[in-house]
């Protein structure tokens, strides 16, 4: 497939990228879709993402999966042994080089390899240098669980939103998509964004710091000031709502369908819709404070409506004047005209497929720098020539490093 045009806004922009697994692939995915050049560095192994399928049926060369496809689309890749002191010059030369340096190792990691912030700030005064941990860095605040290793179930287990999850109170649930590695790879992008302009006003670059726990933390603001205002504990409460009713799942004769009243307007509508104007006026749901009392009342009138009809029905009834819609399979997503109309599925090229993949574009959507998916994943040091060519080494000192395996 032919490459797309680079026309992002951070066009220009030149990231090192010494992540793995998802937290830090999602963010630099986040900058290379918005145009920034994205150098992945990568151990003579490879990211471990490479290794992950789903693999395509198609694919004989199995060089990478769905998983690594999906949040290393944009990117270079070159391969560098950094526990070697040649490899370890060949990241120090890229990193005066680039604008923005992340990594997403345990802390002191970077610094046992001559790799740390304060080592790469003599090189290049302007870089931003963004890491993501599990509980942060102790430049930001030294937490007590700073060294223990942090996946998605972790983070979303300790920064509250398990506790704040599940089918009933006593029954703490994971959200599916692993929220816990990209909400902090979302903020740390974020971050770096205005890092990045700072440095452009001032010409200093920063040390940024996202950790898992606080990403998550923060995703939770409501039961902090819950707990703050009232001294309430939040717990799991299913599907609905704490203060609106009602809000969240209703059955439908082929699934279910999500409908909100937050308010009284969308309440009085739905009554009308559903055939029973006269609850507008009912001491007991008319109003919001009434209806959260009478949450039982109010959900069971929704739901006797809601079960007797498909899901096509009910939105063909409510869509457009009371909030709702379905709850959609990836099935479902993949047909829907929403889906197509903005062009939220991008077709990729996979190597040895004779068809494309298919993966999530970006949802930022720019009129004037257009960003998203331009061309696929890398092989493993697929750019390291071109990399070490653009730092200044000769073909012979670029023999001579892969000879020795301190790149590939």
């Amino acid at each position: 497939m032919k490459q797309k045009p680079n026309t992002g806004a951070l066009y220009g922009v030149r990231v090192a990228d010494l992540t793995r697994m998802l937290s830090g692939p999602f963010c630099t995915m986040l900058l290379a879709d918005q145009g920034a050049e994205v150098i992945k560095v990568e151990p003579f192994e490879g990211d471990t993402t490479r290794g992950h399928g789903p693999y395509r049926k198609d694919d004989p060369e199995k060089q990478f999966g769905g998983y690594f496809q999906s949040v290393n689309r944009n990117k270079k890749s070159i391969v560098v042994n950094l526990k070697s002191a040649e490899g370890s010059e060949v990241v120090r030369r890229l990193a005066r080089d680039v604008d923005v340096l992340v990594e997403n190792f345990r802390p002191g990691v970077m610094e046992r390899l001559g790799l740390g912030y304060e080592a790469l700030r003599e090189l290049n005064p302007r870089l931003v240098y963004a890491a993501i941990r599990g509980f942060g860095d102790p430049r930001s605040g030294a937490s007590p669980y700073a060294d223990w290793p942090a996946y998605d179930v972790v983070a979303q287990a300790m920064g509250g939103l398990m506790g704040l999850t599940g089918p009933d109170a006593d029954t703490p649930m994971k959200i599916g998509p692993g929220i816990g590695d990209i909400l902090p790879g979302t903020m740390a992008a974020f971050g770096i964004v205005t890092a990045l302009r700072h440095a452009e006003r001032t010409g200093q670059g920063q040390f940024l710091d996202v950790a898992m726990y606080d990403a998550i933390l923060a995703l939770c603001e409501r039961a902090v000031y819950q707990h703050s205002f009232s001294a309430v504990v939040p717990r799991p409460q299913g599907n609905s709502h704490p203060l609106f009713v009602p809000f969240g799942l209703f059955p439908a004769k082929d699934g279910w369908v999500a409908i909100a009243c937050p308010n009284d307007g969308f309440w009085r509508e739905l009554a009308r819709l559903v055939g029973r104007p006269e609850l507008a006026e009912d001491e007991r749901c008319a109003f919001k404070v009434s209806r959260a009392r009478n949450r039982v009342f109010v959900d069971g009138i929704v739901s006797e409506w809601t079960r007797g009809r498909t899901k096509r029905e009910i939105a063909d009834a409510l869509g457009g004047l009371v909030p709702s819609g379905p709850v959609n399979t990836i099935a479902d997503i993949f047909a829907d005209p929403h889906v197509t109309a903005r062009k939220m599925l991008a077709e990729v090229e996979h190597p040895g497929s004779e068809t494309p993949s298919i993966i999530a574009d970006t949802p930022i959507r720019l009129d004037g720098t257009p960003g998203g998916v331009r061309h696929r994943a890398p092989y493993l040091g697929e750019h390291t020539s071109e990399v070490l060519g653009l730092l200044g080494y000769s073909q012979t000192e670029m023999a001579a490093l892969r000879e020795a395996r301190h790149v590939l």
